[in-house]
């Protein structure tokens, strides 16, 4: 088990975890999100509330995660700057190495430690940033092939396998089946 002693995270834990939600977390979520009723206070208030969810996230079971994003000099934050560079440029050929580089890694180290904090490559993030966005473009109306161009894609063929492969149909089938669901409101990629 490799870990890294500046994080004191192990490379064998989970990228993601799901935990219970505590009533007390709940509690400052509801109130957070109450605050769209009064928009007056939003100024006020929203910041405590944000102050106190994170209060929470750092005083529950991934306490220790959390708190390694906060610091500017942990590996997960330098993963995180090489993340905000993906998601910059993610209709774009980026290099391995320059990702590596903005994280301030070596490249091997940053592979290592990229897979840790997202459980892909950065190949892998990227790529699903890009049919993530194409599956929004289609969906607000952009022509499929234009949507795959649109993000990044050279050839459409390419695009329709990897949308396929990452959604579980064609962009064309998958769009129809998903318009009741898209038909009223904004779509984000997650």
């Amino acid at each position: 088990m490799l870990t890294d002693v500046e994080t004191g995270l192990s490379s064998a834990e989970p990228a993601f975890a799901v935990n219970p939600v505590t009533a007390d977390l709940l509690d400052a979520w509801l109130r957070l999100l109450r605050l769209t009723d009064t928009p007056q206070d939003i100024a006020t208030l929203a910041p405590l509330y944000e102050r106190e969810i994170l209060y929470r996230l750092v005083q529950g079971p991934q306490g220790a995660i959390v708190r390694q994003i906060a610091r500017a000099d942990s590996r997960l934050s330098q993963v995180r700057r090489a993340i905000a560079m993906i998601r910059d440029q993610f209709d774009q050929p980026i290099r391995s190495e320059s990702l590596a580089e903005a994280a301030g890694m070596s490249p091997a180290s940053f592979h290592r430690h990229f897979r840790t904090a997202t459980a892909m490559s950065p190949l892998q993030y990227q790529k699903s940033l890009r049919l993530q966005e194409a599956r929004r473009l289609i969906v607000a109306g952009r022509d499929v092939a234009a949507a795959g161009y649109a993000v990044g894609y050279e050839s459409a063929s390419q695009f329709s396998r990897e949308y396929a492969r990452l959604f579980g149909m064609a962009p064309s089938r998958d769009i129809k089946a998903q318009k009741p669901h898209f038909s009223g409101g904004d779509v984000r990629a997650a």
